[in-house]
């Protein structure tokens, strides 16, 4: 061990006003100028190499704590040789000792994600290009941060991109289709049986009655009015306004109105009703409601002058034969135009003949008309005539779209060629319809849909049907 310094007498004499540790230093050094660090006990400084300085001819500090100067030779790192943090990395830990400035530490680069977008690859798609490579894979820094990299899409991503389905105008997406039920022989008969488990679907018949059944029920923008007429009495005019004005009530929405026009005391109410309840009601007829109508404001005030058979709304016709054939065409226009504001079909039971006083205001308010005729060959020859009589005096649209209606009521002998009457009839109107042979239409009573043959039943229906479409 050398000798201490206070025993050394020039070294007292030489280091006098010097500062301690200055003195040390210097006694420790040998001839060649390095410091003996064995000798002093004190960790050497640590000083960063001037390579890595980030300041170039800056003098570094020194440290006397060997913690310190680790702490400041990590920090003094580039930060390029560091891997890429995912956080901000935490400060270590700084022993309490004297403050000392510290090198400028650059910031971190952000952590570059592990996913990338696919739209930034350069891998071409569908025969095109490859994308121009990136700045980063030339060397160069970019100017902006790069696009993140998906290896897939998100869940989120999917739905955003996926269309959305339209719940209101397209419900048929999310519900089966279910087959309607069949009703009635062998089909309906497994549907009942299996307890609905098997559905072989409709017939063919019942299909076409189910489009019938639209036909008739599509619904109409106004109020329109059919008139019934013929030639000629006793063929069906009036049993057919009946059965076609209950047929348009059991299937439309919407109550149908029938006018009794006929001025030869006509009895489309008691067809309707039957005599005996018709005369239990309050006979109220045309003539009444003409004499009040001023004062029938509402729906519930015309009920007062209306008959009901179900949802089929009557007007009786007058039956007095001194006032039966006193209504004029300016009359019937005017109830007319009342039962336009509640009803948006209506039939009118004309008379017999076409020249009767309200007849030119029927066939003016009319939108299509049903001409009656019969098999017999006077019934064919009248229904021709009618036609023609209607071409010649303005009313051709109303010919040309006539339903030509042929009940079979007598039952003519078979030397009547009925498939020649029809050919003969069929082509001078837009359709021509036969009712079959009938009880219940011939007997010139009660007319109700429960009691007549389905032949029968199907034959109104084709004639409400060929009606509503005439409605434009």
């Amino acid at each position: 061990m050398p000798d201490p310094a206070d025993h050394n007498a020039r070294a007292t004499a030489e280091d006098a006003g010097q500062p301690q540790p200055t003195r040390r230093r210097r006694d420790l050094r040998r001839a060649d100028g390095v410091l003996s660090d064995a000798q002093t006990g004190t960790m050497p400084a640590v000083t960063p190499e001037p390579s890595t300085s980030p300041d170039a001819g800056t003098p570094v500090p020194r440290r006397s704590s060997w913690a310190e100067a680790a702490a400041a030779a990590d920090q003094a790192k580039p930060a390029a040789h560091a891997p890429a943090p995912t956080r901000r990395p935490a400060k270590p830990p700084v022993t309490a000792l004297p403050p000392t400035p510290l090198p400028q530490v650059p910031e971190p680069q952000p952590a570059q994600p592990a996913f990338e977008d696919f739209s930034t690859t350069a891998e071409p798609h569908d025969g095109g290009e490859a994308a121009p490579p990136s700045s980063s894979a030339s060397g160069t820094q970019p100017d902006e941060t790069p696009a993140f990299r998906r290896i897939r899409p998100t869940a989120a991503d999917v739905i955003a991109e996926s269309p959305m389905p339209d719940f209101i105008s397209s419900p048929g997406l999310f519900v089966k289709e279910q087959k309607p039920r069949p009703v009635g022989g062998f089909r309906g008969a497994i549907y009942a049986m299996t307890g609905g488990a098997w559905n072989l679907g409709p017939s063919a018949k019942q299909r076409d009655e189910d489009e019938l059944a639209r036909r008739i029920s599509r619904q109409l923008q106004g109020s329109y009015n059919t008139a019934v007429l013929s030639l000629k009495g006793g063929i069906g005019k009036t049993s057919t306004t009946v059965g076609v004005g209950l047929t348009l009530a059991e299937f439309r929405g919407d109550a149908p109105c029938a006018i009794d026009a006929n001025p030869d005391s006509g009895d489309l109410v008691e067809r309707a009703l039957g005599e005996g309840i018709y005369q239990q009601s309050s006979p109220r007829t045309i003539t009444d409601l003409l004499k009040n109508i001023e004062s029938v404001d509402s729906l519930t005030a015309l009920a007062r002058y209306m008959h009901h058979a179900g949802r089929l709304h009557l007007i009786a016709g007058e039956q007095d034969p001194e006032v039966s054939d006193s209504l004029t065409a300016a009359e019937y226009l005017r109830i007319r135009k009342l039962i336009s504001n509640y009803y948006s079909v209506a039939l009118t039971d004309c008379g017999t003949g076409v020249t009767h006083n309200a007849m030119s205001g029927i066939l003016q308010s009319a939108d299509n008309l049903v001409i009656a005729a019969g098999y017999a060959v006077s019934g064919a020859k009248r229904a021709r005539s009618t036609l023609h009589w209607l071409a010649s005096h303005g009313y051709e649209d109303l010919a040309r779209n006539a339903i030509v209606v042929i009940t079979d009521k007598d039952e003519v002998s078979s030397r009547v060629d009925k498939d020649a009457i029809e050919e003969h009839l069929a082509g001078i109107c837009r359709q021509l319809i036969a009712v079959p042979h009938d009880r219940g239409v011939a007997d010139g009573d009660l007319v109700t849909l429960d009691v007549l043959k389905p032949d029968t039943r199907r034959a109104y229906k084709e004639i409400a049907a060929a009606i509503v479409d005439g409605y434009r």
